[in-house]
């Protein structure tokens, strides 16, 4: 099919190129020239493994093209994705301006047999809006789709070409048919293709995050009780996770979740709930337990050094919000570094995408840029672990120790044994499980 991609972001670019990877000729559009550059030749302008690949193969075979022309896109497109920005506004709801400027600019370049997809995250009554306006515009009658995306960072392209499920909302049972003929590809394995009303298409995908969302922000609270009460969130964590109805997803303590759909999502979908008078309690409780928790390993690294962090030197693994991503938008790293900052100390940071992304936030001369993990820690009173990278999970703590001036860990995603840690002789904090004083330290 000849499918128009509206926005070469996060979704928009992964969507169009697995799209093109099933044989379809697709033709990605973004307003951002020296993007479309960068992507012509093959550069990514994000970090998602295998996405490189895949737009290089699928861009040498004439099946994925980039432009920064919207008619060049849309005149001869069967389907027109709609794959723009929907920030937050200062309100909490979602920003809905640039969707509603593609809209504008793609309707006199369309005709009335094309499907438009949003594919965007939009809240409810936007699919009903774009109807609307291309009608308003044509006097034509339009069949617009909401097409929600499910997509993980770090592991999007599997989440495409292996979806749990494919979501759709239609009016027509004739666009329904044709976006399960586009889908049928990733769903030989017969799961399933869900058409229903765009109202419930636009809801699932809020819902979704939110659920998730809220099952973080829980067990990041249970976690904080555990520590108090000497009990072992990991114990805990086995303990319901066998539970059938509950299971082990979304339930790892840790520093709370960031990124650009969880904090957005629950804040629009709770604007939503205000705007037709519904208090959002338990969505308002979600955000809030989660900004709290960016600050618990400044807590503990205050009662650690009794508040006097002044000309100490931190080291901090892990600024992405979750690995193999280099997004640190919302990442609790991000946080921490600011708060020690304040408090006088120095940061030394480091992980294996996002340096050039946190480079650009400009945190001020205190902050050092480390090559490699173990070169962060030279000198260093004590270690931050903000990120579970796979290559934090099993250094060479000997060499740690040799670099660092004192053996201090905070360990923001648990992911090492407390007793493994007083053996190796490291005083180690970690997310709802009792403090470790090294052996080494207990005998002095």
């Amino acid at each position: 099919m000849e499918i128009a991609m509206i926005g070469t972001g996060y979704v928009g670019l992964v969507t169009g190129t697995c799209f093109a990877e099933s044989g379809n000729q697709v033709t990605c559009v973004d307003i951002d020239q020296s993007k479309i550059d960068r992507l012509k030749r093959g550069e990514i302008p994000i970090y998602e493994p295998g996405l490189t690949e895949l737009v290089q193969r699928n861009s040498k075979a004439g099946r994925l093209i980039f432009t920064s022309s919207t008619v060049d896109a849309v005149s001869n497109a069967k389907i027109v994705y709609l794959a723009v920005g929907t920030p937050q506004s200062d309100d909490g709801s979602a920003n809905l301006s640039a969707l509603w400027n593609v809209v504008a600019g793609i309707a006199p370049y369309i005709d009335d047999d094309t499907i438009i997809v949003t594919k965007s995250t939009v809240p409810v009554g936007t699919n009903q809006g774009i109807y609307e306006r291309l009608f308003a515009a044509n006097q034509k009658y339009y069949r617009v789709a909401s097409n929600p995306e499910f997509l993980k960072e770090g592991a999007a392209i599997n989440d495409f070409m292996y979806p749990d499920r494919v979501v759709v909302g239609t009016r027509e049972s004739e666009t329904a048919e044709v976006l399960k003929e586009l889908y049928s590809p990733f769903l030989r394995t017969d799961k399933p293709f869900l058409n229903m009303s765009p109202e419930s298409a636009e809801l699932t995908k809020y819902v979704a995050n939110a659920l998730l969302a809220t099952k973080i922000s829980f067990i990041n609270e249970m976690a904080n009780l555990c520590e108090a009460m000497s009990g072992d969130i990991n114990d805990v964590r086995r303990g319901i996770g066998h539970d059938q109805r509950i299971g082990f997803a979304f339930l790892f303590p840790g520093v709370g979740y960031g990124g650009s759909c969880f904090p957005k999502d629950v804040r629009a979908l709770a604007a939503m709930a205000r705007n037709n008078d519904l208090p959002p309690t338990i969505l308002d409780a979600v955000d809030e337990v989660n900004n709290s928790q960016k600050n618990v390993l400044m807590k503990k690294i205050e009662r650690h050094y009794g508040g006097n962090l002044a000309g100490m030197r931190i080291a901090v693994w892990g600024l992405a919000f979750k690995p193999k991503t280099d997004d640190i938008r919302e990442a609790p790293a991000i946080v921490l570094i600011k708060q020690l900052l304040q408090m006088g100390a120095n940061v030394v940071v480091f992980d294996p995408e996002a340096m050039e992304n946190v480079r650009e936030e400009e945190l001020g001369d205190s902050v050092d840029y480390a090559e490699q993990a173990m070169d962060a820690l030279e000198g260093a009173h004590a270690l931050a672990i903000n990120t579970e990278w796979d290559m934090f999970r099993h250094p060479d703590f000997d060499e740690m120790k040799r670099k660092m001036k004192t053996p201090v860990i905070f360990d923001g995603r648990n992911l090492y044994d407390p007793k493994v840690m007083r053996e190796q002789g490291f005083t180690y904090y970690s997310i709802g499980r009792p403090p470790t004083v090294s052996e080494t330290l207990v005998e002095a």
